[in-house]
């Protein structure tokens, strides 16, 4: 039973990597000819969409500061991205090698992986040189991409495979729920992420595939030990997190037009880290896919442990 199972498996996991090429090669975008086209941000509209960055619950600010915000926001939400891409290229580049003399078309569907990515993570820097010329001096992105990507790729394969797909997935929901029903966004930051979500769906079904391949590899200590490596790596999220939402207020109370009460500006501080940790933790980590996905490799007590250490984030 185990044999025709495994059996099944591999040919189930066979057809999709087939699919993912299939799709990779129909969908195929450049960033210049597809989504720029010369165009420039439009900074009458908003860039992110009220359900992701939360604005609505800032009521004393005006239309025109909620707009400033999301655009604020919208800056940071790419270039998030584009750290988070750069660790996971070089994931998808290491578990690739496992099919390099094996099965090809697993490595090829890796290989366009990894080749979007790159592509990606351009798209996101010629993003924020777009956005600096058409925003006020004094923005700074924390956080640096290669420190970051040594940190996470300093744990275990299991729990980056986990990071990596929490971050896909929500990638879909993010998108599907928020960013393509709302009218009100700059058009071209909408494109932005039309085209890098036809790209990250096929992106989400590879890691699915490659983080449960790892983790049949795994002992149940083994297993014990990827967890704590993924609450780890969680936990140095929601720091970086912390540390870019601080930033980002500084900068918004530096660049808007009145002078805002300090109480106003401790309200602007809870909800836009609140808002933080919604896009880049708790939508992913409420996601149904991702939660069957873990609770069929977790053990009851492994999930408590999750739970108890996402609890203060949540």
């Amino acid at each position: 039973m185990q044999t025709t199972n495994t059996t099944r498996q591999h040919a189930d996991d066979a057809t999709r990597y087939a699919k993912c090429i299939e799709v990779s090669k129909r969908i195929r975008w450049d960033i210049d000819r597809d989504v720029i086209r010369g165009r420039k941000f439009d900074y009458t509209k908003k860039f992110l969409p009220d359900g992701l960055s939360m604005v609505n619950r800032m009521d004393f600010l005006t239309t025109e500061e909620r707009r400033l915000m999301s655009q604020i926001q919208g800056r940071t939400y790419a270039n998030i991205f584009g750290l988070v891409e750069r660790f996971i290229v070089a994931k998808v580049l290491e578990v690739s090698r496992e099919h390099t003399l094996g099965d090809q078309t697993a490595l090829e569907a890796l290989v366009r992986f990894g080749d979007e990515e790159l592509k990606h993570q351009e798209l996101f820097r010629r993003l924020e040189r777009m956005t600096a010329e058409g925003m006020p001096d004094g923005y700074t992105f924390m956080p640096d991409p290669d420190a970051v990507a040594n940190a996470v790729l300093g744990k275990s394969t299991w729990a980056v495979l986990a990071l990596t797909c929490h971050i896909e997935l929500f990638t879909q929901s993010h998108y599907h729920q928020s960013i393509e029903p709302d009218a009100e966004l700059s058009e071209l930051w909408k494109d932005v992420f039309l085209f890098h979500w036809k790209e990250e769906s096929q992106h989400a079904i590879l890691d699915e595939i490659e983080w449960m391949h790892e983790n049949a590899k795994l002992t149940p200590e083994m297993r014990d030990r990827a967890v704590t490596d993924l609450i780890e790596l969680v936990g140095a999220v929601d720091g970086i997190l912390q540390t870019q939402a601080a930033a980002d207020v500084d900068y918004f109370v530096r660049v808007c037009s009145r002078t805002l009460s300090r109480e106003q500006v401790a309200k602007v501080r809870t909800e836009v880290l609140a808002a933080y940790r919604w896009q880049y933790i708790v939508s992913g980590v409420r996601g149904t896919r991702f939660n069957e996905i873990l609770g069929g490799m977790i053990t009851e007590p492994q999930g408590r442990r999750i739970g108890e250490a996402l609890a203060p984030i949540m």
